[in-house]
């Protein structure tokens, strides 16, 4: 006899655990199917260990130039075999941590692949789970809701072929044993540029090659142009405005070359590796979906402002229905969604008060719109900026590029968007999140006592910018 619950969430990711324990949070007996492990791409293939790499390329990069701080180091190396170790460590750690919350929150753990079923003798709707195992083995599971979280893999260029070896995605990279002498990055986003960043400081010769006009072309204009300005700084190659030519790609020998048109013709990339960073494509294939009345258009599945899907006991989130393809934008929607199921009628989600990071160095954050947006969207904006360079914590931390930029509306002073680059913004950008959500003014910022010495000065002093006020300036 199939097993009954009141929640199976297909998807063990961040936002799927992360909805089934806000699900057994407030009564309902919940089961995840996952087909691997539970933490899904952002625990074991993304956020977690290319954050982990990060962070040792960083330490590799500070002790290169220890002689700055006073410091003698002596000859500087790096083991990758024990950076790979120290990330394994992390992600184990990490997972440990999942399975122990599962447990705590008795939610039912199926291991396998899941499909979901169209009306049948086990349920008069759509939405039963048919979970395959591994042994061969089936089991019907009966849900009185059903979240869909299958997440997204990398996507590719038609025609450009992963072969794992000299052709690879984030996936394959994450497992290198040891590193390239040269990588040629497809795509300036923010997993291409994390990477680019990470190798430059691991001693790897890059070239990033974007199809737009820039890198971070989402970021703020004067984020993405002070960014490609420090990359080349560091002799990272970044190329714009070139459309990658998959077909032209030819290997061996130990190496790799493709070509890409730009403004002045073609131009040939030779490198030990390409990494292929374009985005990724959600999840939808083999699960199912053709057997109910889901709608999937885009690649993505379509929901309401409550994650529900055409079957309105059916709900979805994280990268599966697209939009911000972020861990902590996943983990959100699944809250809202099962406090939706439970009749809690929360507030639908405002997607511009969702902080985004990039964590390349110098790191990049941002949350609301650009100058650019919100100018196109009719706004009189008036600008407050303050730059790292004459902040007394970010000498002496010896990082003093970069900036704070506050976006604000000129007739109502409300902030529309706040854009850091600059040593540990990602860390500091919480609080320009929580601004947007209080809706707080420059003003309010600004009188808001700040720490010195502290890097978030150049928040307030931002703020007093806006009117003229900053102190520092």
């Amino acid at each position: 006899m199939s097993q009954e619950f009141d929640l199976v969430v297909l998807g063990g990711g961040t936002g799927g655990y992360v909805a089934a324990i806000r699900a057994s949070q407030l009564g309902m007996k919940v089961a995840i199917v996952e087909k691997e492990k539970l933490g899904g791409t952002c625990l074991h293939r993304g956020c977690i260990p290319s954050k982990a790499l990060l962070r040792s390329a960083e330490v590799f990069s500070t002790l290169k130039e220890a002689d700055k701080y006073g410091v003698s180091a002596g000859t500087v190396g790096y083991d990758f075999t024990k950076i790979q170790e120290r990330k394994q460590g992390i992600i184990d750690q990490l997972h440990k941590g999942i399975q122990y919350l599962m447990k705590k929150g008795s939610i039912t753990v199926f291991e396998g692949i899941g499909r979901v079923m169209g009306p049948s003798i086990f349920s008069p709707q759509a939405g039963a789970v048919r979970i395959e195992k591994e042994n061969g083995d089936q089991e019907m599971i009966v849900p009185r809701f059903l979240l869909l979280a299958t997440g997204s893999r990398p996507r590719t260029l038609p025609g450009l072929v992963i072969d794992g070896s000299y052709v690879v995605t984030s996936d394959e990279a994450l497992q290198w044993e040891q590193l390239p002498a040269s990588v040629v990055i497809v795509g300036g986003g923010v997993i291409g540029i994390e990477w680019a960043s990470m190798l430059n400081d691991f001693g790897v010769e890059v070239t990033v090659v974007e199809y737009a006009d820039r890198i971070l072309p989402f970021e703020d204009e004067e984020v993405s142009k002070e960014l490609a300005r420090l990359l080349k700084k560091r002799k990272v190659n970044i190329v714009t405005g070139a459309k990658v030519l998959p077909e032209s790609l030819e290997k061996g020998e130990g190496k790799v070359s493709i070509q890409a048109e730009i403004k002045d013709g073609v131009q040939i990339f030779e490198a030990e590796k390409v990494l292929v960073s374009v985005g990724r494509q959600a999840n939808v294939e083999n699960i199912g979906l053709e057997a109910t009345e889901i709608k999937v258009e885009r690649g993505v599945v379509v929901v309401n402002e409550f994650f529900q899907t055409a079957e309105s006991h059916i709900y979805a989130i994280g990268d599966v229905i697209g939009g911000l393809q972020l861990a902590h934008v996943a983990s959100h929607e699944g809250i809202l969604a099962v406090e939706h199921m439970a009749g809690q009628n929360p507030h639908p989600m405002d997607y511009t008060k969702v902080p985004k990071c990039t964590y390349s160095r110098p790191e990049v954050a941002n949350v609301g719109l650009t100058e650019k947006e919100a100018k196109e969207q009719g706004y009189d904006v008036k600008i407050g900026k303050f730059s790292f360079k004459p902040l007394g914590k970010a000498l002496i931390h010896g990082e003093n590029d970069g900036f704070v930029k506050l976006v604000v509306d000129a007739k109502t002073n409300d902030l529309l968007g706040v854009h850091m680059i600059g040593t540990h913004v990602t860390d500091m950008i919480s609080e320009a999140g929580l601004a947007r959500v209080l809706d707080a003014t420059p003003w309010e910022i600004g009188q808001t006592i700040h720490p010195h010495p502290s890097l978030s000065e150049a928040i307030m002093e931002a703020a007093q910018a806006v009117d003229g006020k900053a102190i520092h300036n």
